[in-house]
């Protein structure tokens, strides 16, 4: 799990970072607050099926493995 944990952080931290350098206000072209919150949630949602699939992905690979062990 520790693999897992740390590259939903970093892929966290990475948004974070991006969008306080991509605040609307700072942007020379104009950018509603709408799109931007929206594409800030899009992004936690890609990074929490990403998660979701890394775990069910070890879980298959460790049934596996224990069958193999048999």
């Amino acid at each position: 799990m520790k693999k897992i944990n740390l590259t939903s952080f970093a892929l966290l931290a990475y948004l974070i970072i991006m969008s306080v350098l991509g605040w609307p206000g700072r942007a020379k072209t104009p950018l509603s607050y709408t799109e931007y919150f929206c594409m800030i949630g899009a992004t936690v949602v890609i990074i929490l099926l990403l998660r979701f699939l890394q775990i069910k992905r070890m879980k298959m690979r460790n049934k596996r493995n224990e069958k193999e062990e048999l």
